[in-house]
């Protein structure tokens, strides 16, 4: 490998290092620090901005102490808490080894003045192992698989970042290398714009552009017919090549120096499209928000890629004379635009989840970050020059574009069910609240989660508190891959946003489905009911699945009457089953709201069944009501930390 490529390899290699560890930093500040919704979000943001203390250091030592020994020293750091975090038991261990990262960053910053081919690669890399992986992190996977790839690629960065100077190499190191442009003095210090911009990426590549849960839920929605009106169902098995094309539209704009009309305008004008559909909530524009993203992204990037065309590392004057970048006022410069755009993802993260407690809208965090990419790609100068040379850039983009086709074809979900010979005298329902994925210890444990439901043997599933690709739960589709461990397939009811929301996972054909979106009345939150048609066999069921939201101290009262009639509409007269977080105790107003529709408590022989916390439940919000006729048997809330909440299990015996 060239010497000149050195800085770019290491810099993709610890962008993926780093956003393993970023995947399990944003969900812990939810689930360990926040113990979801129990510690306000103003805190929350405290805690996340509390995360640049060490890293504000980091110019600081750079300038003192030289580049390399504070780089290879934070590698090390970065490397170590990878692993030590698919080691550690969760909790607050998990919490301290997922702040590792920045110092890293920063120090990178003060020497490779171009990041963008090694973001771009690091970006594009992240995305496809996610997709390889199923969205599902292998942070969180161990077992053999995980800890050789986890060891290999750790070995990787700390090889390529031992190996990589901060000596700019000169035309001696490559006669080939064009000349450098005259500095634009728009541009201010070498490479400062695209350091600033590192953290916006991320911030849009994870939020959209680069998720491939996002994609997976959007691909999702294109199954629902008129039947299934605004519902996302499982796929039938066709995999999908649009994140191959993603990838390949990405890296192609990012890593070619684009004309002038083309940078200043239309890469401009295309990320802000992507991000305004995807910030307008509509389940059927995802699609076409994520490949208008991911090309925008590239190119918008393409435009900060300023800076020595024949080596990565800063190379002016005080560099030249000491190596390091030790005297360089632009390295330190370079390492707080680092810093500081990471704090704007913090922000960014921060507030877009913080507004589901707070109660404003959050369409702008996405638009305002692509915003501020857009405008700094269309005032910044001309790129230095083409970034895809050579045939190793050429042939590590088409690889990963390959590869992410290759994800398409190997996560293949559920063949629709059929019908049932004999007809069941009895149908096993579980509801439960799975909290995104993650258990009470923090980590996203997949299996444990599919243990709590198969251990009810359930027929049927009512899932509430389902995620798609919210980055700051590490953008992970976990309805995709809880169905996959079940075998069941799904239907998929938004109700905060086209990827978070409630679904119904059945062994029977589903006929036929609705969602009804509820009034919030106050809520911040946004909730709805989702009533699925099943056939066993010649009959019909109905079922409905929601998670009331109350308002700021009251009781969901309003929206349980809502969904009470929507339910009882929706069944028309067939048997039906009500399910999910409730929000609402047997004696609330709330509850009462569902008996005076006719409507009968499933579990009322087991109660008192209280299902909330996990590891010391002291309330009963977890419901199950069927209408007269239906005969409840065998309640169980079998205890299990794999969530906050118990699930909860019973037979239906039909008439």
């Amino acid at each position: 490998m060239r010497h000149r490529h050195l800085p770019a390899v290491a810099l993709a290699l610890g962008a993926v290092v780093l956003l393993d560890v970023l995947r399990v930093w944003l969900p812990s500040i939810i689930t360990v620090f926040g113990r979801a919704a129990e510690t306000p979000a103003e805190l929350l943001g405290a805690f996340a901005l509390g995360w640049f203390v060490l890293a504000l250091a980091a110019p600081v030592l750079v300038r003192r102490l030289g580049a390399r020994p504070v780089r290879l020293v934070a590698a090390g750091l970065l490397a170590a808490a990878r692993l030590a975090l698919t080691a550690a038991p969760g909790g607050r261990v998990q919490l301290w080894l997922a702040c590792a990262g920045l110092v890293w960053l920063a120090a990178t910053a003060a020497t490779v003045v171009r990041p963008v081919p090694g973001l771009a690669f690091g970006l594009a890399g992240a995305a496809v192992g996610h997709a390889l992986l199923g969205t599902e992190d292998l942070v969180w996977r161990g077992g053999v698989l995980g800890w050789t790839v986890s060891v290999l690629l750790v070995l990787a960065f700390l090889a390529a970042s031992a190996a990589t100077t901060d000596r700019a190499p000169g035309p001696a190191h490559d006669s080939s290398a064009p000349d450098r442009p005259a500095a634009d003095p728009r541009s201010g210090p070498t490479g400062v714009r695209a350091w600033l911009l590192v953290g916006p990426a991320l911030l849009v590549a994870g939020q959209l552009a680069l998720a491939p849960a996002v994609w997976n839920a959007s691909y999702s929605y294109g199954y629902g017919t008129s039947d299934f009106p605004g519902l996302a169902l499982s796929p039938d098995g066709s995999a999908s090549v649009i994140p191959a094309v993603a990838i390949g539209l990405f890296l192609a704009a990012a890593l070619t120096r684009p004309p002038a009309w083309l940078g200043r305008v239309v890469w401009p004008a295309v990320l802000l499209a992507g991000a305004v559909l995807f910030a307008a909530d509509r389940p059927n524009w995802l699609g076409w928000a994520y490949l208008l993203a991911a090309l925008g992204l590239g190119g918008c990037l393409a435009r900060t890629d300023t800076g020595p065309t024949h080596g990565a590392v800063a190379d002016s004057a005080a560099d030249r004379a000491t190596g390091d970048g030790r005297r360089d006022a632009g390295a330190a410069q370079r390492g707080w635009a680092a810093v500081g755009g990471m704090l704007l993802f913090a922000v960014g993260c921060v507030a877009y989840y913080a507004a589901y407690d707070l109660g404003y809208p959050n369409g702008w965090v996405p638009v305002g970050t692509a915003g501020l990419i857009a405008v700094s790609a269309a005032t910044g100068p001309a790129p230095a020059a083409p970034g895809l040379t050579g045939y190793a850039r050429r042939l590590t983009a088409l690889a990963l574009a390959v590869l992410a086709g290759v994800a398409g074809a190997l996560h293949r979900p559920e063949h629709p069910a059929t019908p049932p010979d004999p007809r069941p005298a009895a149908v096993r329902v579980v509801a439960y609240n799975i909290r995104m994925g993650f258990g009470l210890d923090g980590r996203l444990d997949l299996d444990a989660l599919a243990r709590a439901v198969d251990g009810g043997r359930p027929d049927v599933v009512l899932l509430s508190e389902v995620d798609r690709g919210w980055l700051l739960n590490g953008g992970h589709d976990t309805l995709a891959l809880l169905a996959g461990r079940l075998r069941m397939p799904y239907v998929f009811a938004p109700a905060a946003d086209p990827v978070w929301g409630d679904a119904v996972l059945s062994r029977f054909p589903v006929r036929a489905g609705r969602t009804r979106p509820l009034a919030a009345h106050g809520a911040p939150t946004g909730a709805q009911a989702l009533g699925v048609t099943l056939d066993l066999g010649g009959r019909e069921l109905a079922v409905v699945a929601t998670h009331l939201q109350p308002p700021p101290g009251q009781g969901p009262v309003a929206q349980a009457r809502e969904v009470a009639a929507f339910a009882t509409r929706y069944a028309a007269g067939r048997p039906l089953v009500l399910g999910g977080d409730l929000n609402t105790e047997p004696a609330d107003p709330a509850f009462a709201e569902f008996t005076r529709a006719g409507l009968v408590d499933a579990l009322a022989a087991a109660r008192p069944l209280r299902t909330s916390p996990a590891d010391d439940p002291r309330t009963q919000i977890d419901h199950v009501f069927v209408s007269p006729g239906l005969t409840p048997s065998e309640v169980t809330a079998p205890r299990t930390t794999a969530s906050d909440h118990l699930p909860v299990a019973v037979t239906i015996a039909l008439p």
